[in-house]
C-alpha cells in the first residue's frame, strides 16, 4: 500500500506545491511529540505495577469507550476575522490536559498555520477563476450577438443578391497567435475606409473603440475592440444597432471580416477550457488538502492516545475551501455553455475539449524501441565490418566518401543524438515533475513522451545505418559511384517528404508543430515570439554543423541532378564561402531577432542585452571561419578576442539568466533558493561540464595535423559535444521556468481574449 506523503507528492500541482498542506513538516511534528512521550512511558513501564495500579488502568480502558465525548472538548477551534475583515484565521486551544506539552502546541499552531494558507490561497484562486468566468461570459454574449449581426446581414444580402449560406463557427482549430497576428481583411477602397471610420466614430460615441492597424499607408480594423467594462450591455447593444444600421444602408461593406470573429471565436473557445481546467485543478486542490488533515489529525490521535481530532476536522470541513461550492456550480456552468455554443449541444463533443483524454504508455512503443535499438547495434557492426572489407576509408577513396556519403549520413546522426537528448529530457522532466508541456503550450494528449522520442531516435538511425550498409554493398558489387552515391539524397527526400506527409501517420502532430515552429524562427521577427519558438531556435545555434552538412548535400544533389554547376565547387570558392558566412550566422540571426521582437512587445531591456550575445557569437563564428582561410598572426588574435567575448557573455547569461545560478544570497551557495534535484553536487559538476564544453571551440584555432577523414572525424565529434551540451542545458533552463511558475502560482495559461474592456469614461 502506497503511502499517502508519496501519493500526495504524486497527485499535487507542482505550480501549487508551496500553497498545499506541508504534510511533511506536520508528521515531523508528530514524530517529536512522539519522542516527548517515550521516555516518560518508558520509565512508567520499568516500575512493577501494583494491584490497585492494574485495577486502575482495567477500569480507565473499560469506562474510556463511554466518555469519548469529553476528548472532544480537549481542543477548541476558534474562527475569528481578520483586521481587513475579508478572510477567516483559525485559533485552536488547548484544555489543560496538552497545556504543558509544548510539541502538542507547536503542532496546533501549525496546523492553524497551513488551514489558514489553504483556505486564504482557495480565496484568491476562486474568486480570479469566478471573475473570469463572468468576463467570458460578457465576452460570448458580445461574440453572440455580432455573429447574429453577420448571419441577419448575410440573409439579407442573399435575398438581394445571391444566395449564401451561413458558417458554421464550432468547428474552427486556428492558432492563436496566428489569429493574433494575422488579422484583417483584404485591400479596400477609399470610399469603404471613409465609412468604416465614420461608424468607428458613431461607435466611440458610445463607448466602443477599436484597436485600429495600419497596412501601406491605410488603416485596417484590428480584431480587438474595447467595450467599458461598467456597462457591457449598452456596448452591446451600441455595437448591434450602429453595425446593423451601418449594414442596412451599406450591404456590401464588410466592416467586419469573417476572418476576425473566426479568431474571436476560437480565443473565446480557448478561453473556456482554459478555464474549465482551471476550475478542475483547484476541485483537485480542494480534496487532497482535505485528506492531508483527515490523515494527520488521525496520525495525531494514534500519537496522542486521545480522540481529539473530532472538533478540528469539523470545523475543517467547514471551513471555506471544502464547504464552497461555487467551483462546483462555475464548472457546470461552463460545461453547458460550451456544449450548447461550441459543440452544437453534443455533450460527447464538448468532453472531448475540455477533458481530453491523455494516451496511455503504450508496451508496443517500448517493444519497438528495443527492437529498432538491437537493429542499430548490428548493422552498425555489418557496416564496421564491410567498410574494412571495402577498404572505404584508404587515400584512394576517402576524398569521395567524405565529400558525398559523410554529410548526408552525419546530419541524420546528429538529428538522431539531439532526438535522443530531447528524450532524456523529457525522461528527467517526468521525473522531477516539471510541467513541460504547460511551459511549451503542448496538448497532453498529443504530446511526445520519452518513449516517444527515442522510437523516433532509433527508427531514424536504423533506417541510415541501413541505407549505409546497402550503399556500400552495392559498392562492392560494382555499381557505378555515380549511381549509388544518389542514396543518401534519396534518404533526404524520403524524410523531408515524411515530414510534411499530410496523413495522420508517425506523430503527425509533433510534425506539424515542428514545421510551425520553424516557420516562426525563419521568419522572424514577423511573428510574435512563443518560449517554444525561442528554446528551438537556441536548439539551431548548436546544430550549424548539421545545417554546413545540409547545405553541402544540396549542393551536390544541384549538381549531379540539374548539372548547374561542378561538383567540386561545393567545398571551395567564393560561393561556398559566402553561404558558409551565411550559415553560420543564421541561427544566431534568428534568435537575435526574436530578443528584438520581445523587447518590442514587452518593452523589457534585458531582451535587448541577450541580443548582444548571439551578435557577439555571430562576429566570433565569422572570425574562426575566416581565420580557417587565412592562417596568420592577424586572425589568430582577432579570433582569440572575439570567441573569449562570447564564451564569457554566454556562460554569463547560462548560469545567472537561463539557469539562475550564482545568486550569492542563496541558501544553496551559489546556486538558486529552490532546486529540484535534491543532490546538490549535481549542480556544480553541470556548471563544470558546461563551461568545458563552451570552449570547445578552441579546437578549431588548433589546427591539428590529421588526414582528412581524422579531420572530418574530430570535426563530427566537436558537433556531438556540441549536441550534448545543448541536451544538458535544456534541462536546466527548464527547472528555471517551471521554478519560475511555482513562485507565481501559474498553472494555467492566460488566453488572450478578443474584446477588451475599458473605463466607461
Amino acid at each position: 500500500m502506497v503511502k499517502f506523503s508519496k501519493e500526495l507528492e504524486a497527485q499535487l500541482i507542482p505550480e501549487w506545491k508551496e500553497a498545499f498542506v506541508n504534510y511533511w513538516q506536520l508528521k515531523k511534528q508528530i514524530k517529536k511529540i512522539k519522542l516527548s512521550k517515550t521516555p516518560n512511558q518508558l520509565s512508567h513501564h520499568t516500575q512493577p505495577l501494583s494491584i490497585f495500579d492494574s485495577l486502575r488502568s482495567l477500569a480507565n480502558n473499560i469506562l474510556s469507550a463511554s466518555h469519548d465525548h469529553h476528548n472532544q472538548n480537549i481542543i477548541k477551534v476558534r474562527r475569528k476575522t481578520s483586521k481587513d475583515g475579508h478572510e477567516e484565521i483559525y485559533e485552536t486551544e488547548l484544555a489543560q490536559l496538552f497545556s504543558e506539552e509544548d510539541e502538542v502546541r507547536m503542532f496546533f499552531m501549525r496546523l492553524d498555520e497551513e488551514l489558514n494558507k489553504v483556505n486564504q490561497f482557495y480565496r484568491r484562486q476562486e474568486s480570479e477563476f469566478l471573475e473570469r468566468g463572468e468576463t467570458l461570459n460578457k465576452q460570448l454574449q458580445i461574440l453572440l450577438e455580432l455573429k447574429q449581426i453577420i448571419t441577419d446581414r448575410r440573409r439579407k444580402t442573399s435575398k438581394s443578391s445571391f444566395p449564401n449560406s451561413p458558417t458554421d463557427y464550432s468547428g474552427l482549430m486556428v492558432r492563436n497567435d496566428v489569429c493574433a497576428e494575422n488579422l484583417g481583411d483584404s485591400e479596400e477602397t477609399n470610399s469603404e475606409i471613409s465609412e468604416r471610420e465614420e461608424v468607428m466614430r458613431r461607435l466611440e460615441k458610445n463607448g466602443i473603440s477599436f484597436v485600429a492597424k495600419t497596412k501601406k499607408g491605410k488603416p485596417k480594423m484590428g480584431m480587438r475592440i474595447d467595450v467599458p467594462a461598467s456597462n457591457p450591455t449598452r456596448a452591446i447593444a451600441a455595437i448591434t444597432t450602429m453595425l446593423w444600421d451601418d449594414f442596412v444602408n451599406n450591404p456590401t461593406a464588410q466592416f467586419l471580416p469573417k476572418r476576425n470573429i473566426q479568431c474571436a471565436d476560437k480565443m473565446i473557445r480557448s478561453a473556456f477550457v482554459e478555464l474549465y481546467r482551471a476550475l478542475g485543478l483547484l476541485k483537485t486542490y480542494s480534496s487532497l488538502n482535505m485528506v492531508a488533515f483527515s490523515k494527520i489529525l488521525k496520525k495525531f490521535d494514534k500519537v496522542s492516545c486521545q480522540k481529539a481530532s473530532a472538533n478540528y476536522l469539523k470545523e475543517v470541513k467547514r471551513s471555506h475551501f471544502v464547504s464552497s461550492d461555487k467551483v462546483f456550480r462555475l464548472m457546470d456552468e461552463v460545461e453547458s455553455i460550451f456544449t450548447k455554443h461550441f459543440a452544437n449541444n453534443d455533450r460527447k463533443k464538448a468532453m472531448k475539449f475540455l477533458r481530453p483524454q491523455q494516451h496511455k504508455d503504450s508496451h508496443m512503443v517500448t517493444f519497438l524501441v528495443g527492437l529498432s535499438t538491437g537493429c542499430f547495434v548490428s548493422l552498425f557492426c555489418v557496416y564496421a565490418i564491410l567498410a574494412h572489407l571495402c577498404g572505404i576509408f584508404s587515400s584512394r577513396n576517402e576524398q569521395a566518401y567524405m565529400e558525398t556519403v559523410y554529410p548526408v549520413f552525419s546530419v541524420f546522426t546528429l538529428l538522431s543524438l539531439h532526438m535522443f537528448m530531447y528524450g532524456c529530457n523529457l525522461f528527467m522532466w517526468k521525473n522531477t515533475r516539471i510541467n513541460y508541456n504547460f511551459i511549451f503550450e503542448f496538448s497532453p494528449r498529443t504530446a511526445l513522451k520519452h518513449r516517444d522520442a527515442f522510437l523516433i531516435c532509433t527508427s531514424l538511425m536504423t533506417t541510415v545505418i541501413g541505407a549505409m550498409v546497402i550503399h556500400l554493398l552495392l559498392r562492392a558489387a560494382g555499381f557505378s559511384p555515380t549511381q549509388i552515391d544518389a542514396i543518401p539524397g534519396i534518404l533526404l527526400l524520403f524524410f523531408t517528404a515524411l515530414l510534411i506527409c499530410p496523413f495522420d501517420i508517425f506523430y503527425r502532430p509533433t510534425r506539424y508543430c515542428f514545421i510551425r515552429v520553424i516557420r516562426n524562427i525563419v521568419c522572424s521577427p514577423f511573428y510574435r515570439v512563443m518560449l517554444v519558438d525561442f528554446f528551438m531556435a537556441d536548439q539551431l545555434t548548436s546544430q550549424i554543423p548539421l545545417l554546413r552538412h545540409l547545405e553541402t548535400t544540396g549542393c551536390h544533389i544541384f549538381a549531379r541532378v540539374f548539372k548547374t554547376h561542378h561538383p567540386e565547387t561545393c567545398h571551395s570558392g567564393r560561393l561556398y564561402m559566402e553561404i558558409t558566412y551565411i550559415i553560420s550566422f543564421l541561427p544566431y540571426y534568428w534568435r537575435a531577432l526574436q530578443c528584438a521582437r520581445r523587447w518590442f512587445d514587452d518593452g523589457d531591456v534585458n531582451h535587448l542585452t541577450n541580443m548582444g550575445k548571439y551578435v557577439s557569437a555571430m562576429v566570433a563564428a565569422g572570425a574562426r571561419v575566416t581565420y580557417s582561410r587565412q592562417h596568420n598572426h592577424l586572425w589568430f588574435a582577432i579570433v582569440l578576442i572575439t570567441s573569449v567575448v562570447a564564451t564569457i557573455y554566454q556562460l554569463y547569461w547560462d548560469f545567472i539568466k537561463d539557469w539562475g545560478f550564482l545568486n550569492p544570497n542563496s541558501r544553496n551557495p551559489w546556486l538558486r533558493d529552490d532546486l529540484i534535484l535534491k543532490n546538490k553536487s549535481i549542480y556544480y559538476m553541470s556548471m563544470v561540464l558546461n563551461i568545458v564544453l563552451r570552449v570547445t571551440w578552441v579546437e578549431t584555432i588548433m589546427h591539428f595535423r590529421v588526414g582528412h577523414v581524422q579531420s572530418r572525424l574530430l570535426e563530427f565529434l566537436l558537433a556531438v559535444l556540441e549536441v550534448i551540451r545543448r541536451g544538458h542545458w535544456n534541462f536546466y533552463r527548464l527547472e528555471n521556468e517551471h521554478l519560475n511558475n511555482v513562485g507565481h502560482y501559474r498553472a494555467v495559461k492566460t488566453v488572450p481574449l478578443p474584446f477588451r474592456e475599458t473605463d466607461s469614461d
